[in-house]
């Protein structure tokens, strides 16, 4: 399952796409909100036991279903307004289109961010755009050093592919 804060979520492992689909509330232990997309009430169940749901923004995996208003079709009733989206959930997703655009233009140096970040401060390479991990200890060096570091969790849903 993918789950996005804006919706337009699918069961990539079920293969339903057009089929009926169950969209549900969610919020994970960080306080993120977004939607998930099931076949049924015990789909999502299935997969919150098996630590399969994971915040689409910080990669939690304590994730729980919020009280949401079912929606009846009761026919030829008037189509409902649009409603406007609250502002969290807008702020989510740039956030998640911004860390996008970081993840296109740096390359992942993994665990040698640190000495490749040193490498590039002192013109011992070409100057690019890198990502990767470092300790607290290892980023605050860097600080000290001049060398500027930000801190950016990358949600595991943007470390792979998406199907």
């Amino acid at each position: 399952m993918f789950a996005s804060p804006t919706g337009g979520a699918r069961c990539a492992s079920c293969n339903l796409a057009g089929s009926a689909m169950k969209v549900l509330d969610l919020r994970c232990a960080q306080g993120h909100r977004f939607e998930g997309w099931f076949a049924s009430d015990e789909a999502e169940a299935s997969q919150r036991e098996r630590g399969l749901l994971s915040c689409p923004l910080c990669g939690d995996n304590d994730v729980q279903r919020l009280p949401s208003a079912p929606r009846l079709n009761l026919g030829a009733a008037q189509p409902a307004e649009a409603v406007a989206l609250p502002a969290v959930a807008d702020l989510q997703a740039q956030w998640l289109q911004a860390v996008r655009r970081v993840i296109e233009r740096t390359e992942d140096v993994g665990e040698r961010f640190a000495e490749e970040a040193r490498r590039i401060h002192y013109g011992e390479v070409p100057q690019r755009g890198i990502r990767g991990q470092a300790s607290r200890s290892d980023a605050e060096a860097l600080r000290e050093e001049g060398i500027e570091v930000m801190a950016l969790p990358i949600p595991l849903a943007l470390k792979e592919p998406l199907q």
